[in-house]
């Protein structure tokens, strides 16, 4: 797993698009910083750049870097999430611009499944997580499931979890307020 990471993570440096599994459905990626490596996501999703993408990170103190002003209830919600939880905040910063929604909120998970999290404990930034389908597509539960358009597109498809056949599925989702108003997004 050590050489994937280490592959993945020159990619993201160099601007590149991955394919790598996540806490939930394998996704494709990119440095959540660098737009145009944002603008080729969007491309290879065949996506309107009007839908905003989530990114992940490894830790919930990373949150006060890409949020202005992180929720209080957020916190609570992150520490005793038993599941994949992606929470949209409003106000996303240092992050590339492409990637927020119109509103400029951000959708942020904290990731806990090995791979991801140490992927983006060492690339030290945000990492697109979105799921590796064409949009409108479902969403593929397996690697195996990945349509051949989405792999050749990408930079560097991850070998770590390619077998894996364990059911996953997509992130609960809330939307955040400032006045602490929570809205369920997906179940």
């Amino acid at each position: 797993m050590n050489e994937e990471i280490k592959k993945a993570q020159e990619v993201l440096y160099k601007g590149g698009v991955i394919l790598y599994p996540t806490d939930t459905i394998w996704g494709i990626g990119c440095d959540a910083t660098n737009e145009a490596a944002v603008r080729r996501v969007f491309e290879i999703k065949k996506r309107s750049d009007s839908k905003a993408l989530l990114v992940l990170i490894d830790h919930p103190v990373k949150l006060d870097f890409y949020v202005q002003e992180v929720p209080e209830v957020a916190w609570d919600l992150v520490e005793l999430a038993e599941n994949p939880l992606t929470i949209i905040y409003p106000g996303g910063r240092n992050l590339a611009p492409n990637l927020l929604a119109e509103d400029g909120s951000v959708g942020i998970r904290v990731t806990k499944e090995s791979f991801s999290k140490q992927l983006c404990e060492r690339f030290r930034k945000a990492i697109v997580s979105t799921s590796a389908n064409v949009s409108g597509e479902p969403s593929p539960r397996f690697f195996e499931e990945i349509s051949p358009e989405i792999i050749s597109a990408v930079d560097y498809v991850v070998d770590y979890r390619r077998t894996d056949k364990t059911p996953a599925k997509p992130s609960s989702i809330l939307k955040l307020g400032l006045g602490g108003k929570i809205e369920i997004i997906r179940k």
